[in-house]
């Protein structure tokens, strides 16, 4: 009976994990635009050229951090 249990609160944890990711990379992605807006502002850059390139690494950070997170608990999956 404890088996039954413990399945839908490990699944409702899996959505909570997945929730989170999508938050943190969405969080990333604007942190990302505005630090390269502040930078482009600073420098007195008209063209955004900081702005674009942080944002973009900004993207590829975050999506590199979802990939991990995701195989990470899908291993975590397989395992149990």
């Amino acid at each position: 009976m404890d088996n039954k249990n413990q399945k839908p609160k490990k699944q409702l944890n899996k959505y909570v994990r997945f929730t989170s990711i999508a938050l943190q990379m969405g969080l990333t992605i604007y942190l990302g635009s505005l630090l390269g807006g502040w930078v482009d502002s600073k420098l007195g850059n008209t063209n955004q050229l900081y702005y674009k390139i942080i944002t973009l690494l900004a993207v590829f950070l975050a999506m590199f951090s979802v990939i991990r997170q995701v195989l990470n608990i899908t291993n975590n999956d397989k395992n149990d």
